[in-house]
């Protein structure tokens, strides 16, 4: 190492200024009271602050800064979705991702790549179609490539017939991209935090105060503080949050795992997806296949790895990329995620008046942080649901009003 550079990190007259403030004591009331410090939270938080002048704002979590699924996330962004009411919201997150890094003055290492999603059938190939179609007559740049294209993009990847799936077709979505997934949460954090916004992380919420069907206040193992709005956003956890409300959710926790390897010489730039085969790979900037498959097939709050989950998962890796049999795994992690009936989220108003729900996201919960916080932030500060949100209400499953995405979800299912 230099010696300019350690006398530089040694020296009391160059201190590094500290990114977020330290944890405050808790006011007795706010304006908003957000449920989550993850990356759903603090983007609310962030364009509650910067776009509609709300800064009397308390973010409470009961772990860490994005902690949770937002630090246990594969970073997949896209809009290559099934429904219109899909795609459209997908389609304006990704453009506010292209943006983020020069708002926040901070590099979030997006990285547009292109998302391949095999077909091995000719039901799944069907259904590449109607994506595409749908995904084309919505503005979004997704098309059905055969295996000659897919070969041209991806070279690595077994196009063999002699294999129990051989790949027919797949869907090319060239928006597709990754990014950093901290480094988003961190973004919006500061970007809050600079506004006024206070975090409040180890601050575990035990319950609330409810007046005339109202909420009032929100209890925490820190005090009670009163508040005139609660955003709940605490993905996994929603249903166990929403109890201490007093309302249930239609949302099964499941845990959902994925992992990395040793860092490998660069040769996969596309996100490749097999739903048949359960499976999913990209490769990072610094190497790593970062890798997974579908949730786990029974409930649990718990997040923990699997022997099981590994095995399989590198059964179908090896059918798409044989070479990879002498590639050691680096790490192996878990979130929990909150599966709704249709694959879709939930988001609005709940039984509570000034209660809003930001839930059910599945393992699609990452793409959607900036367009998630911009139009929370809008519903919140305006108190009314946007006409983006409104389908994915809460009622809908009332009113037998679904929005199926279980065709888009791929390996979330």
């Amino acid at each position: 190492m230099p010696l300019g550079l350690l006398k530089y990190g040694f020296s009391k007259r160059h201190p590094a200024p500290r990114a977020l403030p330290p944890r405050p004591e808790l006011k007795e009331s706010y304006d908003v009271v957000i449920v989550g410090g993850g990356g759903h939270g603090l983007a609310a938080a962030y364009y509650l602050s910067k776009v509609h002048g709300i800064t009397n704002i308390a973010v409470i979590d009961k772990g860490y800064l994005a902690g949770g699924n937002t630090a246990r996330n594969t970073a997949i962004i896209r809009s290559n979705y099934l429904t219109p009411e899909g795609v459209r919201f997908y389609d304006e997150s990704v453009r506010l991702y292209q943006g983020l890094s020069n708002e926040f003055d901070f590099n979030i290492l997006y990285s547009e790549r292109g998302h391949l999603t095999l077909a091995h059938t000719d039901a799944s190939l069907r259904t590449m179609r109607w994506r595409a179609e749908v995904n084309s007559h919505c503005g979004v740049d997704s098309e059905l490539v055969y295996p000659d294209e897919i070969a041209r993009l991806v070279p690595s990847l077994n196009l063999s017939p002699d294999v129990r799936y051989p790949v027919l077709g797949a869907l090319h979505h060239k928006p597709g991209a990754i990014a950093r997934h901290d480094a988003v949460a961190w973004g919006y954090a500061i970007g809050a935090a600079s506004r006024g916004v206070e975090l409040h992380t180890r601050t575990e919420v035990t319950g609330f105060g409810i007046e005339n069907g109202a909420v009032t206040s929100v209890v925490t193992d820190r005090g009670t503080v009163r508040c005139g709005v609660v955003l709940q956003a605490v993905a996994g956890s929603s249903s166990r949050v929403a109890a201490l409300a007093g309302f249930k959710l239609p949302i099964r926790t499941v845990p959902l795992q994925a992992c990395v390897s040793q860092p490998l010489k660069p040769f996969l730039d596309p996100i490749v997806v097999s739903g048949s085969l359960h499976c999913y790979v990209s490769q990072s900037s610094r190497g790593e296949l970062v890798m997974g498959g579908s949730v786990d097939p029974y409930s649990l709050y718990q997040q923990r790895s699997t022997l099981d989950f590994k095995e399989g998962l590198m059964a179908n890796m090896l059918e798409l990329f044989p070479f990879l049999s002498g590639v050691r795994l680096l790490r192996q992690w878990a979130g929990i995620a909150d599966m709704t009936p249709d694959f879709s989220p939930v988001m609005g108003e709940t039984p509570i008046r000034n209660y809003w729900l930001d839930s059910g996201w599945g393992t699609w919960g990452f793409k959607a942080t900036p367009v998630c916080g911009k139009r929370m932030a809008e519903t919140v500060a305006t108190g009314k649901v946007p006409d983006i949100l409104d389908p994915f209400r809460l009622d809908r499953f009332e009113r037998f009003d679904l929005v199926g995405e279980g065709g888009a979800a791929s390996v979330g299912h």
